[in-house]
């Protein structure tokens, strides 16, 4: 079975944190804590540890991840980031937000999306979650963790459950939500909601209007 590292949902500690940390760095699958549901991540940039978290999940091609990031001027170096957009991200992060944008020349071709060379892009606001990156001190890469009748995990158990031993390790930090992540598309000349979710797009000074 997959390694389990409890950790303090709000105060995690920092040599537990590095344990996650050195999985990433060392190509391996992590399962941890985000502000929606559990997730799976590694290291950027590793095709292979990549590779195993589309078979583990079933995924196709067509299937894109989500870059996490430490903060707003992280995110400026893998995106585009235009004015109007910047204010819009500085009040929603960390949160619990998913942005797309239009993918910087840092991104690999292979991790962009191939047609509309956009990226998704996120800062946490979960604690463990910020923690991980924080320790790796580069961005990672994740997709949601879910079960095979497609439904988000919020407990380390129901992921050990889930994956067994084709992941290496999880951080437990306590049960999350399920609700996922606001969306929002950033490469318009208008911001738009493509998935309405935890975070609130009132609070970042959208309104139902932006919702496709």
């Amino acid at each position: 079975m997959s390694e389990l590292v409890h950790v303090h949902a709000e105060t995690p500690q920092p040599r537990r944190i590095e344990k996650a940390a050195r999985a990433l760095r060392a190509g391996q699958v992590i399962a941890y804590p985000t502000d929606s549901s559990y997730g799976l991540a590694c290291a950027m940039g590793d095709k292979s540890a990549m590779e195993r978290i589309r078979q583990i999940r079933g995924l196709d091609r067509d299937h894109f991840f989500t870059l996490v990031c430490r903060d707003l001027s992280e995110i400026a170096e893998y995106a585009k980031v235009e004015n109007p957009s910047f204010r819009l991200l500085k009040s929603a992060t960390p949160g619990a937000y998913t942005f797309v944008l239009k993918a910087s020349k840092q991104v690999p071709n292979w991790l962009a999306h191939p047609k509309r060379k956009t990226i998704g892009i996120r800062v946490p606001g979960h604690p463990v979650a910020r923690a991980i990156v924080e320790a790796l001190g580069k961005p990672f890469m994740t997709v949601t963790a879910v079960s095979g009748d497609d439904r988000s995990l919020s407990e380390a158990t129901e992921v050990r459950e889930e994956f067994g031993n084709r992941i290496d390790l999880i951080v437990d930090a306590g049960a999350t939500g399920i609700e996922p992540t606001t969306v929002v598309d950033l490469t318009g000349d208008v911001p738009e909601i493509l998935r309405p979710g935890k975070g609130s797009a009132e609070a970042i000074g959208l309104e139902p209007d932006h919702i496709s």
